[in-house]
């Protein structure tokens, strides 16, 4: 069962299209459709970010293809990307 979806190959996160419990490994679909799995390393609530990659400190978080922020700490491929670990661009 699918339980993310990527929209846009640059994207370095994906959104949960329903909640992740921590350690489960879930697959994905990118852009083409094509399945991808991850192991999830957090419990992730309905509509959150999951990192698809590790992301370092300073470096741009991308949904949709768009720079939506960027990581205020180093964030594992996995975990969740939130307002604890990214800041908004615009601030």
């Amino acid at each position: 069962m699918i339980k993310a979806l990527s929209i846009n190959d640059m994207d370095n996160i994906i959104v949960a299209i329903e909640p992740i419990t921590r350690g489960e490994v879930i697959k994905y679909k990118d852009k083409k459709n094509n399945i991808k799995e991850i192991e999830v390393l957090e419990d992730i609530i309905i509509y959150h970010k999951i990192a698809i990659s590790d992301i370092n400190q300073n470096e741009v978080v991308i949904k949709y293809g768009e720079h939506i922020g960027k990581a205020i700490v180093n964030i594992r491929k996995g975990t969740h990307v939130h307002i604890h670990n990214t800041v908004s661009e615009t601030n």
